[in-house]
C-alpha cells in the first residue's frame, strides 16, 4: 500500500514547514517565481479550453496540472505555506521570524513569475499589441474587471465576499498540499492533490498566486483595472482570506486533530534514546 496514515501525513507536513523555513532567500525568490509562471501557464490553459467548449467544468478539470507540476518539483507557493510552516513553528522546528521571511520572499517571487508570464502571454496573444483581445484575451480581460471593480461596486459587501471566496480557495489549495503527501507514489500524489484543487477552480473562488497573474494581464490589455483597484479590492484582501483559509481550517485543523499522534512516536524514541544511555557502562 502506498497511503499514507492521517497522522503520519501531519507528521509530513511539520517537516515540511521545517524544511522550507530553511530555505534561503534565493531558493525562495527562484521556486516562487517558477511557482507563479507554471499557475500563469494552467490559468490561461483553463480559460482557454472554458472558452473553447464553453463549458466552465473543462477548465477546472485541466487547472490542476500547473500544481501537480509545483508539487512534484518541490517549488514555492506562498499559499501552501500559510499552511504548513506554522505548524513547523508549533513544533518549535521553525522561527516566527524564519515563517514570516519564507511568507515574503516566497510571495515576492510568486509575484515576480505571474507577472512576467502575463507579459509573455500578452504578447503572444495579441501579436505584442498590434491586435485587439479577442477569444482567450478577451476572457482574461472580462474575469480581471470582475475580480477588482466588479467587487468594488458593491462596496463592504464586496470586500466581505473576495474574502470569504479567498478562505475557500485556501481551505482546498492547501488540501491538495496535503492530499499530496498522502501517498509515496506519483501517481498517487498526482491523483490526491487534483481532487482539491478542481473543487476550488470549478466554483471560481479567489487565489492570490493565480490573481498575480490574471489580473495584471487583463490591464495590460485593456481592462479598466487601476493599480489600486488590483491591490485594494482583490491582491490584500485575497492574500488575507487564503492566510486564514490555509492557516486555520487546513494546517490547524488537521494538526489539533492528529497532531498529537504525531508527537507521541517522537516521544517514545527520545525515552529509549535516554535509556540506552543510562544502561550504557561506563568506560
Amino acid at each position: 500500500m502506498d497511503s499514507l496514515k492521517p497522522a503520519d501525513i501531519v507528521a509530513n507536513m511539520i517537516q515540511a514547514g521545517a524544511v522550507k523555513s530553511r530555505l534561503g532567500p534565493l531558493d525562495l525568490l527562484i521556486r516562487g517565481a517558477l511557482s507563479g509562471a507554471l499557475l500563469g501557464f494552467a490559468t490561461s490553459l483553463a480559460i482557454g479550453a472554458t472558452v473553447q467548449t464553453g463549458q466552465a467544468i473543462v477548465g477546472a478539470l485541466i487547472f490542476p496540472v500547473g500544481f501537480v507540476m509545483i508539487v512534484l518539483l518541490g517549488l514555492e507557493l506562498v499559499t501552501g505555506s500559510f499552511a504548513l510552516l506554522p505548524l513547523a513553528s508549533l513544533r518549535g522546528q521553525a522561527s516566527a521570524g524564519s515563517v514570516m521571511s519564507n511568507w515574503s520572499w516566497v510571495f515576492l517571487g510568486n509575484l515576480i513569475g505571474s507577472v512576467f508570464y502575463a507579459v509573455l502571454v500578452v504578447i503572444a496573444l495579441t501579436n505584442a499589441g498590434q491586435t485587439e483581445p479577442t477569444g482567450i484575451a478577451a476572457r482574461i480581460v472580462q474575469i480581471a474587471e470582475a475580480k477588482t471593480i466588479g467587487y468594488a461596486h458593491f462596496g463592504a459587501a464586496g470586500m466581505l465576499t473576495v474574502f470569504v471566496k479567498a478562505i475557500l480557495c485556501n481551505w482546498m489549495v492547501c488540501l491538495g498540499v496535503v492530499m499530496a503527501m498522502s501517498s509515496t507514489s506519483t501517481i498517487g500524489r498526482i491523483a490526491a492533490a487534483w481532487m482539491p484543487i478542481l473543487t476550488f477552480f470549478a466554483q471560481g473562488f479567489e487565489h492570490s498566486v493565480v490573481n498575480m497573474f490574471i489580473i495584471p494581464a487583463g490591464m495590460l490589455m485593456g481592462a479598466k483595472v487601476s493599480l489600486a483597484d488590483w491591490w485594494i479590492w482583490n491582491q490584500i484582501p485575497v492574500t488575507l482570506g487564503n492566510l486564514v483559509g490555509g492557516l486555520v481550517f487546513t494546517g490547524l485543523g488537521l494538526y489539533v486533530t492528529y497532531g498529537r499522534e504525531t508527537a507521541q512516536p517522537a516521544a517514545q524514541a527520545a525515552a529509549q534514546s535516554a535509556g540506552a544511555e543510562i544502561r550504557q557502562p561506563s568506560g
